[in-house]
């Protein structure tokens, strides 16, 4: 292999947005395997087979790049003019160019422009063709929006995504909010069967709100395969678009009052001992659970259905305002009647064509009633919510299931010949493959980003709070391409900045705070253009101690969601326990203390808890999260990265129910304390007047 071949495929690299090199968790640079460029080059569809296709691959990436006009995407940041590339043959300079922008609200604007007359910024020849780059700059003052520029040559016509976005993301002035999380499959209640529900989520807003909380957080609501296929992690879900019905509070159900059927199968002695049963196990059974509600759940569609009622005509309005619920009904009532996710469907279902006799109509009815459903329950507990005054804070995971309906029906923005996933580090050193496909950095902005436009809306319509995992996932992300071990991957660029827009528009048009979630080995550039467009950075007390004795945490910075630990790591007690022979079990309990959390420098676990809890609540962050499970002293995590059968992940019930923990003491305690340092941040560590 010669060194110009060498050069060639990294400049091919670099072309396609690969990163050739990257510097680990030691600071050391690690250069891409060349057989992962290849296969990662493959993957994003580049004509690369061997190492002798890479010449030909150059010069066609070359020459599509300028025979394509101009970028498909352009950001006009706070009402300034966008500054729009052209990339035009030469032979064109003379000629007039037609102009017209059409806003979002239908407005358009016409002009016209010689080209010869557009600032020149570079000029090149590829195969005896000569191309210039020009410089074309939108009117200013455009408003928010998303608004479609069309360029009209003599060649033919282009049109670019103009997306006009406020310069920062929204933000709830003069706010400190703290909260409490715990995931809703966790969060039990005597009424509940088995595992929460959103009116179990409710009830933990209303009484986080008499403490004086402003906002309550789980993991990921989103649709999941709860049968076969079986996949219950909020992390990999069917479709970031649809919800999971495993969360209705059926009792809530207006079909429940009018079917027969489902109310004496519901008060059968049968059904309501199996019920008491899975309110007793300590893991959650999704399967059992899922099939209790679905036998009461088809039975209140059934009677939905068959009523002409105003519940129905609710229903199909529904459908019509939200076209892809019909789709992903069918998709779903396939995938039971295949019991199978698509990769293994017959042929013409696989490539998306699904036909009447391809499933249970019933099943499909079952599927579209259920969302409609979810959709209500979530409305009115948001709404509820902000009534008074709180948020509720959702979590928007990175990818969906390799076999769910949004890679079934967005094929064409995934790139199915790899997945996401994390380089060696300190805790795995063979790298993570997390095994959802990642998105195409280029066809997403093909198609204008509707569909993370529409996963982002879908959730922003609920959550005043939004974590967005894993940020640097805007920047650049570690793609591991098939047949490969995670130790070989390579980082694949994206356009931060596009991103960054849709995040700033839709949060100020929704009035939601995004967070992103920016914990591990991240570059500094991220949180510099996390900070530059106001999103709230995590500050997660566990992964910041500095293991010296002068300064042992890294300071809270005031926009930040400020939390103790996360579902991925060890809840407080068992982190705390498991720094026995470390500098910060000295030296952590002597910072507490000088900062007056502290009676004394003690190492006992509850009170260090309560001073991290303390020192937390009062400082800059603007936001505050209490792991509900380190308020009585959880020792098990939720998940274990990692680990597949060897641990329940995402399957714990919590220790005590909900009408418990809302009368222990020492919860109630602790929070009402954390409510005043909230308030009176200047009064920590100083008597208090006011118990």
């Amino acid at each position: 292999m010669s060194e110009k071949q060498i050069t060639l495929l990294y400049r091919l690299a670099r072309l396609y947005g690969i990163e050739t090199v990257y510097r680990d968790f030691t600071g050391n640079y690690r250069h891409a395997p060349l057989r992962t460029l290849l296969a990662a080059l493959r993957a994003l569809g580049a004509p690369v087979t061997y190492l002798s296709d890479v010449p030909d691959a150059v010069r066609e990436k070359m020459q599509e790049k300028w025979r394509h006009c101009c970028e498909p995407v352009a950001v006009a940041w706070s009402g300034k003019p966008a500054p729009l590339a052209l990339r035009l043959p030469a032979r064109l300079a003379e000629c007039l160019a037609g102009f017209r922008l059409v806003l979002e609200n239908g407005k358009e604007f016409r002009w016209a422009r010689k080209l010869a007359r557009l600032p020149l910024l570079q000029a090149v020849r590829l195969e005896g063709v000569g191309y210039e780059l020009r410089r074309l700059d939108l009117p200013s003052g455009l408003p928010w929006g998303y608004h479609q520029l069309k360029v009209e040559l003599p060649a033919g016509q282009h049109e670019v995504l103009i997306i006009s976005a406020p310069w920062r993301a929204y933000t709830a002035a003069n706010k400190r909010l703290w909260g409490v999380f715990i995931p809703l499959y966790a969060l039990h209640s005597a009424r509940s069967w088995g595992a929460g529900d959103f009116t179990d989520l409710e009830e933990l807003l209303r009484w986080t709100h008499s403490l004086g909380g402003g906002m309550a957080g789980t993991l990921p609501l989103l649709a999941a395969f709860l049968d076969e296929p079986f996949s219950p992690s909020p992390y990999e879900p069917v479709s970031r678009l649809f919800w999971n019905e495993f969360y209705l509070d059926i009792c809530r159900v207006e079909e429940l009052k009018r079917s027969s059927a489902a109310r004496e199968l519901l008060a059968s002695p049968a059904f309501q001992r199996e019920v008491a049963e899975l309110r007793q196990t300590s893991l959650v059974d999704y399967r059992r659970i899922m099939s209790l509600k679905r036998r009461i759940l088809e039975h209140c569609a059934k009677t939905c259905y068959a009523e002409n009622s105003g519940r129905l005509a609710g229903l199909h309005r529904w459908a019509r305002e939200n076209p892809a619920a019909q789709d992903y009904a069918c998709f779903r009532a396939a995938a039971e009647r295949q019991r199978s996710g698509w990769p293994e469907w017959p042929a013409r279902m696989k490539e998306g064509h699904i036909q009447e006799g391809d499933y249970d109509p019933e099943a499909k009815h079952y599927h579209l009633y259920v969302q409609w459903l979810a959709h209500q329950q979530l409305k009115n507990l948001s709404a509820r919510a902000r009534e008074r005054g709180q948020s509720l804070y959702l979590d928007f995971p990175l990818g969906v299931h390799s076999a769910g309906y949004d890679v079934w029906r967005e094929r064409n923005v995934f790139a199915t010949g790899a997945s996401c996933g994390a380089p060696p580090d300190p805790l795995y050193s063979k790298g993570q493959n997390w095994g959802f496909p990642p998105l195409h950095p280029e066809r997403i902005r093909e198609q204008g980003y509707r569909y993370f436009s529409a996963c982002l809306r879908n959730h922003l319509q609920y959550a005043g709070i939004l974590r967005l995992d894993h940020i640097m996932g805007l920047h650049h992300l570690y793609w591991v391409p098939e047949g490969f071990p995670a130790t070989e991957g390579v980082y694949v660029r994206y356009r931060a900045e596009e991103f960054y827009a849709i995040l700033t528009l839709e949060s100020n048009r929704h009035k939601a705070v995004i967070v992103g979630e920016d914990l591990g080995t991240v570059p500094g550039y991220v949180r510099t253009g996390m900070c530059r467009h106001e999103l709230h950075r995590m500050y997660i007390m566990a992964l910041e101690l500095k293991g010296r004795a002068g300064r042992v945490l890294q300071p809270v910075p005031a926009v930040a969601l400020a939390a103790l630990n996360t579902h991925d790591t060890p809840p407080f007690a068992a982190f705390w326990r498991s720094r026995k022979g470390t500098v910060e079990r000295v030296a952590l309990p002597v910072f507490l203390y000088r900062q007056g959390h502290l009676a004394v420098p003690t190492t006992q676990t509850r009170a260090v808890l309560e001073a991290c809890l303390k020192y937390l609540a009062a400082s800059r962050a603007r936001l505050f999260l209490v792991n509900m499970e380190d308020l009585w002293m959880e020792t098990l995590p939720q998940n274990v990265p990692g680990t597949a059968g060897e641990y329940p992940n995402w399957h714990r019930k919590a220790r005590h129910a909900l009408e418990e923990f809302c009368q222990m003491p020492e919860v109630v305690e602790v929070l009402h304390e954390i409510s005043f340092l909230r308030d009176f941040p200047a009064c920590a560590g100083k008597p208090q007047l006011l118990q």
